[in-house]
């Protein structure tokens, strides 16, 4: 996977993130919520993840996106 820069298109930043191995096999995923921001924009993500039938969620400045269609559950 080549490095995240600022001069990498949105649509190549989301391409390379959701055909990462982790995400093709139904794994979680984990980004900054700054770098999101900074590079693809967090609209543009949400959509990206909601077309995928994914689910994420936001926490401590990062968003930790499960590359599945199972559901989230909160445990503690």
């Amino acid at each position: 996977m080549l490095p995240m820069t600022d001069h990498m298109s949105p649509e190549r930043w989301v391409t390379q993130m959701f055909s990462a191995r982790t995400a093709a096999e139904g794994g979680i995923v984990r980004r900054r919520v700054a770098d999101v921001e900074r590079l693809v924009g967090r609209d543009r993500f949400i959509r990206e993840i909601a077309r995928r039938g994914f689910r994420a969620v936001e926490n401590g400045g990062h968003f930790i996106v499960f590359c599945n269609a199972e559901p989230v559950k909160i445990v503690v």
